[in-house]
């Protein structure tokens, strides 16, 4: 250790960072699957807001999912900017086979900013019956379970919103497995850490569940519709209205569409991007969690044994 140059030592250091951080992040990821969901105090009706463009031909299960809830009282509201919109022939398809479920479809291009989702979700509000919504992108699937989690975290003192963590599932094709398994290697446990570090100030687009007046007193929808984030920055504002953002006990599955390799370099890249520019701490430090990487470009530029023992570690 005497003999170590300074190159050395910073590669050693960062190894070690890389080398805790994983310690700490299977100990999150153990503390959080001890978690289960608890029951609320009653059963709200729930509206759930489901904002739709296109089928990557997975849509219709991944919709299907939230019609098979086991649940006194939900409404499920489809909404779409354009009638040509091929979403459209899932939903009539899902109206037609689940008649005992209240199925709505919402046709409106009103536009309120520059996110046409949100636009899509300020639509979609307006004809929301109850106070309790659930809104859930359209990649997501969930078990029958999944609205009285959610509204059961809801329940807990003090709670403005309440949101999920993801895990992928992957198709057929070799691009959808690397996109699970970035997401259930990497996002998922260092989601978890920075809920162990700090208190949880944003929400994930996998649910986000409030009442309706907690969205009005942000704003609504109309706060953050020039936001590219939608989802973290309805945190942030609820937040601030000093009100906890919660971390339901439940995985939501994030169906991985099978697209090519470029693609999802595409969507991996423009998901950095939004990190680096909304968390630029975080953003520098998750570098040096890449242990291995860390390792084999100390190997190539030093030689050093303990460059070795590292990438065999």
């Amino acid at each position: 250790m005497a003999d170590m140059s300074g190159l050395d030592f910073v590669f050693f250091a960062a190894v070690v960072f890389a080398a805790v951080y994983w310690v700490a992040a299977l100990a999150c990821v153990a503390r959080y699957a001890r978690r289960r969901p608890k029951p609320a105090r009653g059963s709200p009706p729930v509206t759930v807001l489901k904002p739709l463009c296109g089928d990557d031909g997975q849509l219709y299960e991944n919709l299907a999912a939230f019609c098979r809830q086991d649940y006194p009282t939900f409404e499920v509201l489809l909404g779409v900017r354009d009638r040509d919109d091929a979403a459209v022939a899932v939903v009539d398809r899902l109206i037609h086979e689940f008649p005992d479920v209240e199925l709505k479809l919402v046709v409106d291009d009103r536009t309120i900013g520059t996110n046409l989702k949100v636009s899509n979700l300020a639509n979609l509000v307006r004809h929301a019956k109850h106070d309790t919504l659930i809104i859930a992108d359209a990649d997501m699937r969930v078990g029958a379970d999944y609205v009285a989690a959610v509204v059961g975290a809801l329940d807990e003192r003090k709670t403005g919103l309440v949101t999920c963590l993801y895990r992928g599932v992957a198709g057929s094709r070799f691009s959808s497995k690397l996109g699970a398994m970035f997401i259930n290697e990497w996002f998922l446990p260092a989601a978890l850490v920075g809920t162990c570090i700090e208190e949880l100030r944003h929400a994930f687009g996998a649910t986000i569940a409030c009442r309706r007046d907690t969205l009005s007193s942000i704003g609504g929808f109309e706060a953050i519709a020039n936001h590219l984030a939608d989802d973290y920055m309805l945190g942030r504002l609820v937040h601030r209205l000093g009100l906890r953002v919660v971390l339901a006990p439940y995985l939501v599955d994030n169906v991985i569409a099978d697209t090519s390799l470029w693609s999802l370099a595409l969507h991996e890249l423009r998901w950095a991007r939004t990190f680096r520019t909304l968390r630029p701490l975080p953003y520098f430090c998750s570098l040096f969690t890449f242990g291995i990487p860390i390792s084999l470009v100390w190997l190539v530029v030093s030689r050093s044994p303990l460059a070795g023992a590292a990438v065999l570690a």
